[in-house]
């Protein structure tokens, strides 16, 4: 570790500095990224979603996670043995690594995180948390930047509109 002038540790010199640094920035821009959604999804929204269709969207979204998280387990584990499978002649077909087979895998680590962060979030979306409510945030997050990276960039931008308009409509819902 690095030491200044007087013997102690050099700030931003550090890895776990530079480490803090880059989450501090990050959380930052996922903050405006949610207020200015917060925003347009809910206060500029053209209508919103009356407060029994809130409630009932809430009451039954940790089981709709439950159905869809095991409907794609097998997709998500035949993306696995297919990606395996096809990664290496797909590759060289499309010219040296970066075709199917760079796609395919970061559409299965995309998914694979999202799955990751929407099961995390069940246990908190039967006591209506903000943090379960957060993590679902963040997998709708993860799925746009993974369908913007797979070359699927209306796909991703359709289905995000989609998912934050729901997500940001609940959100008071939801709490600490």
């Amino acid at each position: 570790m690095a030491e200044d002038v007087h013997g102690t540790p050099a700030s931003g010199n550090t890895p776990d500095a530079s480490q803090a640094e880059m989450k501090q920035q990050v959380l930052s821009f996922v903050g405006k990224v949610e207020a200015w959604l917060d925003e347009y999804m809910v206060a500029k929204a053209p209508f919103q979603i009356p407060m029994a269709g809130k409630e009932m969207l809430v009451k039954i979204a940790p089981y709709i996670i439950i159905i869809f998280s095991i409907l794609a387990l097998p997709a998500i584990l035949a993306l696995f043995g297919i990606s395996a499978f096809l990664a290496a002649p797909m590759a060289l077909v499309a010219g040296g690594g970066m075709g199917w087979g760079f796609f395919g895998i970061v559409s299965l680590i995309t998914s694979v995180i999202s799955l990751i962060l929407d099961v995390m979030a069940i246990p908190g979306l039967f006591k209506c948390t903000r943090a379960s409510w957060r993590l679902l945030f963040y997998a709708t997050l993860v799925s746009l930047v993974g369908g913007i990276l797979s070359m699927n960039p209306i796909g991703a931008i359709i289905g995000a509109i989609i998912g934050w308009y729901i997500l940001f409509q609940v959100k008071e819902l939801y709490k600490n």
